[in-house]
């Protein structure tokens, strides 16, 4: 099934007058499927197979090492052995899915530097301010070896999808691309083997394919074969990173992409004084021209909708329109997310700022849910306002509270200003005093520490603040005139109490 962005893509370049021939050779699709997309202009097929085959993962996996990777020896003994009836090209799909199959090794040979041949791709860790806070960032810079270009961005994790993203956003922006791609022995695009007999990750084969490059990787202890990346890292921490303030992953970002591409690019190298925008226009004619209606890489997930028709996605909400509380899938790509329900796109949302957590989302132009998502988490910050206001003592054992690791947040301070509202202001800071003093922050002991101040002056009525303004509210005057209720009950409830024998205080227990 060919995605609905690569429908899309091919039906747009058809309308551009690209031919079907050099459409086909872009996607690497039949030409077939390329007129029967243009038919449809583009659309995806509302068709359903009944007649799927679905064959157990272990057993592809055992067969596989059974015939020592032959495909069509496999497929010879699912259909007599096994009696499953499938196609090759089934076959071999699946085996592609589980990511079992060959790939083409690369070679890690000393190669001249010519025009348009060769690009270069690292990470490197850094620990960077963010705010005045030091965070870890992983750096993703991608480097054209023969114009000395770049593209340099930051990232909080960079799994093999992120490296996708950051390919495709680089590549775009330059608007060509290299027959290869020089990388270290990572496992984000190598999937066994090292250096020359390194195996690359089938997806990743296919990805770079549509990009038209290659994967190559190094041979290990031999980061020389990429030296311009390895160099352009060291230019990262000697002169982009020092001396520079950052607010934020996103002002990290925007400098790097101005640094990269524009400071950088303007910049004679040092020892040979190229300027890489001169050879850049130079080396443009012998690199692979891309076009711009290629579709961005996604990644897919099943997602089910609340009773109030919110999803969750990476610790927000995001509301799904309609009626039907049905399971959709969610298309995540680098800046937004697209949800598809009966391969409709229902909604699109724009990707939060780094840090954006517990955040609730509706489409633009409708009106705002009225409800909230069923697992939202409810923030403290209203209690923990009133809890500071009542002095600062309380400030300050609510200050060391949230300092102590272990303690959970919300749920400490709503039961900590719930406990403010049973007894007196006074009797609430004594207790909170004592707490400080002997580093208690367990909730219960906090209660029996104000039950203890409580019950040493059982006689003394507690002193309560009454508005009198009460009187003049419309709900008091609408009850005045009904009959006065019987409390008599609570007096004697609370004679009982004073008989009772007051607690003893913690130091005559110590004592």
């Amino acid at each position: 099934m060919i995605d609905a962005d690569v429908r899309n893509a091919i039906h747009q370049l058809h309308l551009a007058g690209t031919s079907l021939r050099d459409i086909s050779r872009q996607f690497n699709v039949s030409r077939n499927t390329v007129r029967e997309i243009v038919r449809r202009q583009g659309a995806m097929p509302n068709t359903v197979r009944k007649d799927k085959i679905q064959i157990d993962a272990d057993l592809l996996r055992r067969l596989y090492d059974e015939c020592d990777g032959w495909v069509q020896r496999m497929h010879e003994k699912l259909v007599e052995e096994e009696k499953i009836q499938v196609s090759y090209p089934t076959l071999t799909r699946l085996l592609r899915e589980l990511d079992l199959g060959q790939s083409r090794s690369a070679r890690c040979d000393h190669v001249p530097d010519d025009p348009g041949a060769e690009m270069q791709h690292d990470t490197s860790v850094y620990v960077v301010k963010l705010a005045e806070q030091p965070t870890r960032v992983v750096a993703s810079l991608l480097y054209l070896r023969y114009s000395k270009r770049r593209y340099l961005k930051f990232y909080r994790v960079f799994p093999r999808f992120t490296m996708k993203c950051f390919l495709h956003e680089a590549l775009m922006y330059w608007g060509h691309s290299a027959k290869t791609c020089i990388i270290d022995n990572t496992n984000l695009a190598r999937l066994r083997g090292s250096g020359k007999q390194a195996v690359i990750v089938p997806k990743m084969v296919f990805f770079a394919r549509r990009y038209g490059f290659e994967f190559l990787c190094h041979a290990i202890k031999h980061a020389n074969r990429k030296a311009g990346e390895e160099r352009s890292f060291w230019t990262v921490e000697t002169n982009f990173l020092p001396g520079r303030s950052f607010e934020s992953l996103e002002d990290l970002n925007r400098q790097a992409l101005e640094w990269a591409t524009v400071r950088m690019h303007h910049r004679p190298v040092a020892k040979t004084g190229l300027i890489p925008a001169n050879a850049f226009e130079h080396e443009r004619r012998y690199l692979m021209e891309l076009s711009p209606l290629l579709p961005a890489p996604y990644c897919s997930c099943e997602r089910g909708t609340d009773e109030y028709g919110f999803l969750s996605f990476q610790g927000n909400f995001y509301w799904v329109p309609g009626t039907k509380r049905e399971d959709v899938k969610v298309l995540q790509y680098a800046d937004r997310l697209k949800v598809y329900q009966h391969r409709q796109c229902v909604a699109e949302y724009p990707l939060p700022a780094d840090g954006v957590k517990n955040g609730r989302f509706a489409p633009e132009g409708q009106p705002a849910p009225r409800h909230q998502p069923q697992h939202r988490k409810q923030s403290s910050e209203l209690e923990e306002k009133r809890l500071r206001a009542l002095g600062l003592d309380v400030a300050a054992y609510v200050d060391y509270v949230l300092a102590t690791p272990g303690i959970q947040r919300h749920r400490f301070l709503r039961e900590l200003f719930a406990l403010s509202q049973q007894v007196t202001p006074a009797v609430f800071v004594q207790a909170l005093q004592r707490a400080l003093q002997y580093r208690v922050v367990h909730l219960q002991t906090v209660q029996r520490i104000a039950w203890l101040y409580l019950s040493q002056c059982p006689g003394q009525a507690c002193k309560i603040e009454v508005d009198e303004s009460y009187r003049q509210r419309p709900a008091y005057l609408e009850g005045a005139l009904t009959d006065e209720p019987d409390l008599s009950r609570y007096d004697q409830t609370l004679g009982e109490n004073n008989d009772r024998h007051p607690l003893e205080s913690e130091d005559e227990k110590n004592g």
